[in-house]
């Protein structure tokens, strides 16, 4: 059998170890790279011609289904993904799979620890972490779990749908890869179309956008924020006439973290309604990396990591996540936002002033002066001068808040070296103070 991997990033490196001893396999990619000795490949800007000699055709997620057939209009019953993969062959059908904007790391951890805590085994892989297909390398048993955060670009082709999906928040995102919204709407539904009528569908009650998605599922549709699913009733995550954990135990910060535990409880209870191990979990996980993570204090103000925010709603929800007033880091490169909202957002709150960055900041600057917002000032051209910056507005009981509405291509690698670059520079300047 001949093989196509397309696209040769984490996911296609994946799709390369599980392939390379069942077939005979090409690389194909837009980009120069080293590729495994003896391996062919297909680089540069010809990377997706004549596809249709291959038997299979391997998507990585970064890849759109719509690129490779308009290079190839015979090949779409040969193209599929790690996803599709995975569910194929995955020696377990309990599976989670978890979508939605924002919140997928989150609530799939959550999630996953859980249900270790009940003690089963579980596996936790997709968009966060492990590329699925490197998850079959683990010895999934038929009993264990395997829960999944899954993207649009991992969903928008996927033929197969988990016993239990979660539908969390959704709004307009990458609109810089989908031509339009219901295109990025369309890609979320693959994870409930093909449930069956014992599967379940579990979704944000107060979001339109994941009733709607949800509402694609046969399966048995379980909201939460709202029962019979998972509330916040009289001070408790509440489920089923169980009180499972009081609020003000919860280790993670800011509101909108209280819809991804509702969310993961209301999953967890179709797998096991000992409200012990779910306490346990809540009493204890504090975030994920660049999720709302303290990074430090200088001069008494306090600076959070958020840089996985790159949505304007993510932004407003980061912010509203303090009382204290605020400095906040926004801006960078574009993903088809509009930023209406959160200079509402801004200029309602405690922001003390908006340090802008890159090469949204101007767009930025524009929405909040529409809005009666001025006090912004441009953060500089990297991180030790965006932080230069920051400590000279920043005054003791501040909140600095990295949550920049953006994506990082502009100064930085991704989102993830954006935030490392802060936490270094926070680090650094403890150091001088």
């Amino acid at each position: 059998m001949k093989v196509a991997i397309v696209g040769f990033g984490l996911e296609g490196k994946a799709a390369f170890n599980y392939w390379k001893d069942k077939a005979d396999i090409t690389i194909c990619d837009q980009n120069q790279l080293d590729i495994p000795e003896g391996v062919h490949s297909q680089l540069g800007a010809n990377y997706l011609a004549d596809l249709s000699r291959f038997d299979l055709v391997v998507r990585s997620p970064v890849i759109k289904p719509s690129d490779l057939l308009e290079a190839n209009d015979s090949i779409k019953e040969k193209i599929t993904s790690n996803t599709n993969e995975f569910f194929r062959v995955c020696p377990t059908s309990n599976i989670v799979g978890v979508t939605g904007t924002k919140g997928k790391g989150t609530t799939s951890t959550l999630i996953a620890k859980m249900i270790e805590a009940g003690g089963q085994k579980v596996h936790l892989g997709g968009n966060i972490g492990v590329p699925a297909l490197e998850l079959l390398n683990r010895g999934i048993q038929p009993d264990d779990w395997v829960v999944l955060e899954l993207s649009s670009f991992q969903l928008i082709d996927c033929h197969y749908s988990p016993a239990i999906a979660v539908c969390l928040m959704v709004v307009g995102e990458h609109l810089d890869w989908h031509p339009e919204i219901d295109d990025y709407f369309n890609a979320k539904t693959q994870l409930f179309r093909h449930q069956g009528s014992d599967d379940m569908a579990v979704y944000f009650a107060k979001n339109e956008n994941s009733v709607r998605i949800a509402s694609t599922s046969k399966g048995w549709k379980i909201p939460y924020f709202e029962e019979p699913g998972a509330v916040i009733k009289n001070g408790y995550v509440h489920i089923a006439g169980t009180d499972v954990c009081p609020v003000e135990e919860i280790k993670l910060r800011g509101r909108h973290n209280l819809q991804n535990v509702c969310a993961a409880v209301t999953a967890m209870w179709q797998i096991n309604r000992d409200p012990m191990p779910i306490r346990q979990v809540l009493n204890s996980f504090m975030g994920l990396e660049h999720r709302l993570e303290f990074a430090g204090e200088i001069n008494g103000a306090a600076y959070y990591d958020d840089s996985f925010g790159t949505t304007p709603e993510t932004a407003i929800v980061a912010i509203q996540s303090f009382i204290e007033p605020k400095v906040v880091i926004l801006g960078g490169s574009d993903k088809g936002s509009d930023y209406t909202e959160l200079a509402k957002t801004i200029a309602a709150d405690n922001v003390r002033k908006v340090v802008l960055i890159g090469d949204q900041g101007p767009r930025i600057e524009q929405a909040l002066r529409e809005e009666g917002f001025n006090d912004c000032v441009n953060g500089g051209v990297n991180m030790g001068e965006i932080i230069a910056t920051v400590k000279t507005y920043a005054q003791p009981g501040d909140v600095v808040l990295l949550s920049p509405a953006c994506a990082s291509f502009d100064m930085f690698d991704n989102y993830k070296d954006r935030g490392n670059q802060f936490k270094q520079a926070v680090s650094g300047s403890q150091s001088d103070a």
